[in-house]
């Protein structure tokens, strides 16, 4: 019989996974303004920027192995709460030094949040249906990326900073409220003696090997879109390009809603190297739109190919990474994934602040498209292991 795929848990988690995606990239695009107008250095500005990732990065090893031998609603609860203490510790930030805590307890909470609620997720789904259960819980983050930062942008100009960030903590406390609801709890997964033993054996694993291809994959395609979202205003400003830059992530939002929505069934059904393939000609191509876009037209063109590019990939390594870890393994595969996430979200600003500031403005995207081919080697190289 045909399995339905939607149920009410799931859509609950789907629900969580929008708002735990929302509340941190409300606060990105303010949290170096606002660090800067309480007297914060250029250098510390920058380093703001990136600390929640990067504090995320070293928690997620952990986080993976926890959460294959913890609930999922406990971890989960444990990190809204946190996250909406770090919102909240914006708001009554005083000093730059109160931010920088702020945001390593934000780090900690989103690690916790974006392992778990994609874990139970994925376990409240049949293994025929995990590439087009997962496409869509990847629709709800990537809508939340691409929304959360014009939401944050407008809620600044309207109200301005600290009541923006109370905001992103009232996100934080809908996913608590939300899983409250949630029946199936995602509680670990029985398993024999000899796997038991196995586990203990493993118990200082970070990493699943054989989801490390994929989190370079992921992270070489994160580059380019994290570098236009921290950049593209400047590299507007730069070129004296007349576009409306707020299109560019409203387009790319709702193309990639619509690619993930109807094609969810791919997942499921077309190996992983159509994706590769198919995903880093539309990454290329969007890149070498915003390298000579002169008007919005060639700029909603650039975000269509985006989302077919680095949007489509975000799910396809995802269900790639947890059917290659097998079950009872998935919080490690999936914090093997965001590992990969969290260095291209991290190296991809930090790389076009590099561009911006040493090389020509013209050859900002050239190099950034650099990124496509190291994917595709990176997948060529081990291709076998991830054949079907």
């Amino acid at each position: 019989m045909k399995q339905n795929i939607v149920t009410r848990d799931r859509i609950l988690i789907l629900i969580s996974g929008f708002f735990y995606f929302a509340s941190p990239m409300l606060v990105t695009p303010l949290i170096t303004g606002f660090s800067e107008n309480l007297g914060a250095s250029a250098a510390l500005m920058g380093v703001i920027g990136g600390l929640m990732n990067i504090c995320s990065l070293f928690c997620r090893p952990f986080v993976g192995n926890f959460t294959d031998k913890i609930s999922k609603y406990k971890l989960s609860f444990i990190g809204a709460v946190l996250m909406a203490a770090a919102s909240v510790g914006y708001a009554a930030a005083q000093s730059p030094l109160f931010i920088v805590a702020a945001r390593i307890v934000n780090g900690i909470g989103f690690s916790l949040c974006s392992v778990c609620i994609s874990t139970w997720m994925s376990t409240l789904l049949p293994k025929e249906k995990i590439g087009s259960g997962m496409g869509i819980y990847g629709a709800m983050n990537a809508l939340a990326m691409a929304a959360a930062p014009a939401v944050g942008v407008s809620l600044y100009e309207r109200i301005g900073y600290r009541p923006a960030f109370l905001v992103a903590a009232a996100f934080s406390i809908l996913i608590v409220v939300v899983i409250q609801f949630v029946q199936n709890k995602g509680e670990p997964v029985s398993v024999s003696k000899e796997e038991r033993e196995n586990q203990e054996k493993r118990r200082v694993q970070v990493v699943e090997k054989k989801v490390l291809p994929i989190a370079f994959i992921i992270m070489l395609f994160a580059i380019p879109y994290c570098a236009t979202q921290s950049f593209l205003v400047s590299y507007v400003n730069a070129r004296q390009i007349s576009v409306t830059v707020s299109l560019f992530f409203s387009a790319y939002a709702a193309v990639l809603l619509l690619l993930r929505v109807l094609r969810r069934s791919l997942f499921d059904s077309r190996p992983f190297s159509f994706f590769m393939i198919l995903s880093s000609c539309s990454a290329l191509i969007g890149i070498i739109l915003l390298g000579v876009m002169n008007r919005n037209i060639t700029m909603l063109l650039a975000a269509a190919f985006m989302a077919g590019g680095y949007g489509m990939m975000c799910s396809a390594c995802q269900s790639k990474a947890i059917l290659l870890a097998g079950e009872g393994k998935r919080g490690l595969a999936n914090s093997t994934y965001y590992i990969g996430l969290d260095l291209g979200m991290s190296l991809g600003p930090m790389l076009g602040g590099v561009l911006y500031g040493k090389v020509s403005i013209q050859m900002f995207y050239p190099v950034l498209a650099l990124t496509v081919p190291l994917g595709l080697a990176v997948y060529r190289i081990n291709r076998r292991s991830l054949s079907p």
